[in-house]
Formats: C-alpha cells, sequence, structure tokens
C-alpha cells in the first residue's frame, strides 16, 4: 500500500519534457498506488473548466484513467489553480479537498495544505489571496469572456514576477516572505492537535522536525516540478520523499 503526494508542478505548454513526466508518472506509478494527492499549483495557471486547451485534456485523461484503476485522486487548490472547479475535477475522477484537510493515513491523522496560509509574513500576498478565495470575485471572474480571464491570468503572472523579483533585491527579506512563518507552523499543529503536516508552495522540499507544546512533529514539505519531480510516498512503514529526474 503506497499514497502518494505531489504539488506544484505548474504544468504549462512551455514545458512539455515535465508534462511528459507527469504523464509519465500517472501511466506507471501512480496506477499501483492506493491513493493520490496533488496539492496546489497542477497549472501554472487555470482560467476556468472552460478552456479548451490541448495540456488541459492530457491531463484530465491521464488523471481519469488512475482513478478508473482504482485509486482515489484528491486536489486541494494552489495559488495558480484556484479557479479548477467541480467540472473539470469530474472530467479527471478527482475529489476536491478543502484547503486546510485533515486526512487519516495508515492511523495517523495528517494535516494537509497547498502551503501559501503558513506564509504570513507576507501580508500583500495574503491580502491577494483572501480576494481571489471570495465566492463572489471568483463568479465574476468566471463570467468574463475566456480571453479576457487569459489576459488577466498573464498580467497576473507578470505581477508575481516583478514582486518576486523585488524581493530578491533584499535576501534575507526574500527568504522570510517567501517561506513559512515559523509561529504559524506551530500555531496550525496546535489549531488542529496534530502532529504531522504536509504541504507545497514554498518550493523548499525537506522534512522539518520540530517541538510544538512539548510534542515532537514533523513538517513535510514537497518539491516543485519545474527542473524534475518531487514526490512524497507514504506507506504503512513510514514517509520518503525523493525527486524524480526527466528522462
Amino acid at each position: 500500500m503506497t499514497t502518494l503526494f505531489i504539488s506544484d508542478l505548474h504544468l504549462d505548454a512551455s514545458r512539455p519534457a515535465i508534462t511528459d513526466l507527469f504523464l509519465r508518472f500517472l501511466r506507471q506509478e501512480a496506477m499501483q498506488a492506493e491513493a493520490l494527492y496533488i496539492l496546489g499549483d497542477l497549472f501554472e495557471a487555470w482560467v476556468g473548466d472552460d478552456d479548451p486547451s490541448e495540456l488541459a485534456t492530457q491531463v484530465a485523461q491521464g488523471l481519469r484513467a488512475v482513478s478508473e484503476a482504482g485509486v482515489a485522486v484528491f486536489f486541494i487548490h494552489g495559488n495558480r489553480d484556484f479557479l479548477l472547479g467541480q467540472d473539470y475535477a469530474e472530467r479527471c475522477g478527482m475529489r476536491l479537498l478543502p484547503d486546510p484537510a485533515v486526512v487519516e493515513l495508515y492511523g495517523e491523522p495528517v494535516l494537509l495544505l497547498h502551503g501559501d496560509l503558513l506564509c504570513t509574513s507576507d501580508v500583500a500576498y495574503q491580502q491577494v489571496r483572501a480576494q481571489t478565495r471570495n465566492p463572489a470575485w471568483q463568479a465574476h471572474m468566471l463570467a468574463q469572456p475566456l480571453a479576457a480571464r487569459i489576459a488577466f491570468a498573464a498580467q497576473a503572472r507578470a505581477a508575481s514576477a516583478a514582486h518576486q523579483g523585488g524581493m530578491k533585491n533584499d535576501s534575507a527579506k526574500f527568504e522570510t516572505l517567501t517561506d513559512v512563518t515559523p509561529a504559524e507552523v506551530e500555531t496550525s499543529f496546535v489549531r488542529y492537535g496534530l502532529t504531522r503536516m504536509i504541504h507545497g508552495h514554498t518550493h523548499r522540499p525537506a522534512v522539518h522536525e520540530l517541538t510544538v507544546d512539548g510534542k515532537a512533529c514533523t513538517r513535510i514539505v514537497l518539491g516543485d516540478w519545474y527542473e524534475q519531480g518531487s514526490v512524497l510516498r507514504v506507506t504503512p512503514q513510514g514517509y520518503d520523499l525523493q525527486s524524480l529526474p526527466v528522462q
């Protein structure tokens, strides 16, 4: 029995090698799993379930094949694909989960989240996040013509790149704002009464051991798929975070 976790694939037509890696991962390893969890940012950008792109079709077909093989597929929204809706989820055969969500893995309750909620030091980002997760804002956005949504997504990506670029001029500030806030991590462990969490978003794959209120806790961070893949394999025997090379 193996449960797989991935996040931050940022799939985009401009990076076909990563799409090929993901589809191969689905055909080979994911088919043999008990469950697959995608913790956000599956796509570089998602403008609505009515986007007829070839990439969206390829991914839906790949995930649907995994689901039809009897593997449970779950998805948590990220900061790039928060508009992914029930229609596309059904095409993929996957179930949408809230962010955060608590699931039981082989007898242990675990907190799952995309990870951006933990980055509370970046106040400007959290304000944007609150707006884009507002149902009224999303309904207004999805009511716009597809071309307008595509243009908005391009503008948002450019603004995000500019925001990140500005922070990189101050390396200490960049590290602080783009990583989790330690106090928020501890608060989350206490709030949910758990000792293990899994998330992505920060693109800093690692396994962190810490003590919160006298309890030993573990925070597992998934890696991104820009240059290679990243997968967390969970079995009744333990947790194994590994990279996947592009062939």
